[in-house]
């Protein structure tokens, strides 16, 4: 079996994947390396599978706002939508101005904007009452972390968009044509999913799986003596997961991934890696909490719930 995960970005600079196979109950890790051809991806690691399953977990949204998907008529699933769009559909076109945005192109802005109030008039192009109706359940702040961003909207640090048009457009459009390509937990709980030449791939949080393994950062992720304090706790996870690493990958470790701007995405690479790891050992629950919303997802191995107060049709 292989594992593996893609640190996502809209820049090929700051995407890293680590591979990580199984073999005689143990795990390898390689070290993060930069993705490259995003096409070429699920291709490659179906290849160095040789028939065994593939798990690619990839660090952006899978899946729509059920508000929105509302009204989308015709359509039952968010991976039903998705095999139906086009490489060149507006959908995958950001909207310059507000009057471009439709149900048939939802992101927006391109560029930046001034001034109050465009998330509410996005949320009313989309015919949305407020702002919120453009999160997904997995997207709203819980107890132990903040909200996410809101998938349509692209401007901002916090913004997740881009990253998901890109994802969905280069990485899963190209492969479903001549791949046996599984989205979880659209098709089914992940260890079920995980089987001989079926490719399955998750929507992932590395600031997630880190509290899964133990790990914390005492200061910024962006920090390289962050990460390095961080080390022991890494080793340790690896330990009890049954992970075997070559010195390359421990010397990268216990350096924190060195001093380049995008060592913390190689740094976020390895702890998805791991994050996955832990819910195919067992260690996490492989489906979410309560049913599975075929249009919204979920992030693997997250328990957590947003308190909404009865709203959300009380949660489930």
């Amino acid at each position: 079996m292989i594992a593996a995960h893609a640190d996502w970005s809209i820049d090929p600079a700051k995407r890293f994947t680590t591979i990580g196979r199984k073999a005689s109950g143990l795990w390898v890790l390689d070290i993060p390396r930069l993705t490259g051809d995003v096409a070429a991806l699920l291709p490659r690691l179906a290849r160095a599978a040789a028939g065994e399953a593939v798990v690619l977990g990839i660090d952006c949204p899978i899946g729509l706002p059920r508000a929105y998907a509302a009204q989308l008529s015709g359509l039952s699933s968010f991976p039903a939508f998705l095999k139906g769009l086009h490489p060149d559909s507006a959908f995958f076109q950001v909207a310059r101005e507000i009057d471009e945005v439709s149900l048939a192109r939802p992101f927006y802005p391109a560029g930046t904007v001034s001034g109050m109030g465009h998330k509410m008039a996005l949320a009313q192009k989309l015919g949305l009452a407020e702002p919120s109706d453009m999160s997904r359940l997995v997207d709203l702040a819980t107890a132990s972390r903040p909200a996410a961003g809101q998938l349509f909207w692209t401007l901002g640090p916090n913004q997740c968009g881009k990253a998901a048009l890109a994802a969905w457009r280069d990485l899963l459009l190209p492969a479903f044509a001549f791949l046996p390509i599984r989205l979880w937990p659209f098709d089914g709980p992940l260890l079920a999913l995980a089987k001989p030449g079926i490719i399955t791939v998750a929507e992932t949080y590395p600031a997630e799986a880190m509290r899964h393994l133990g790990v914390k950062l005492f200061g910024g992720k962006r920090d390289q003596a962050a990460r390095r304090a961080s080390a022991g706790q890494i080793f340790d996870a690896m330990d009890r997961l049954h992970v075997k690493r070559p010195i390359e990958l421990t010397l990268a470790v216990g350096n924190g991934f060195g001093a380049a701007p995008n060592a913390d995405d190689a740094f976020d690479s390895l702890i998805g890696a791991l994050g996955i790891i832990n819910v195919l050992n067992g260690h996490r629950p492989d489906a979410p909490p309560g049913p599975v919303d075929m249009w919204e997802g979920w992030v693997l191995g997250q328990t957590d719930l947003p308190n909404l107060a009865g709203g959300r049709d009380a949660l489930f």
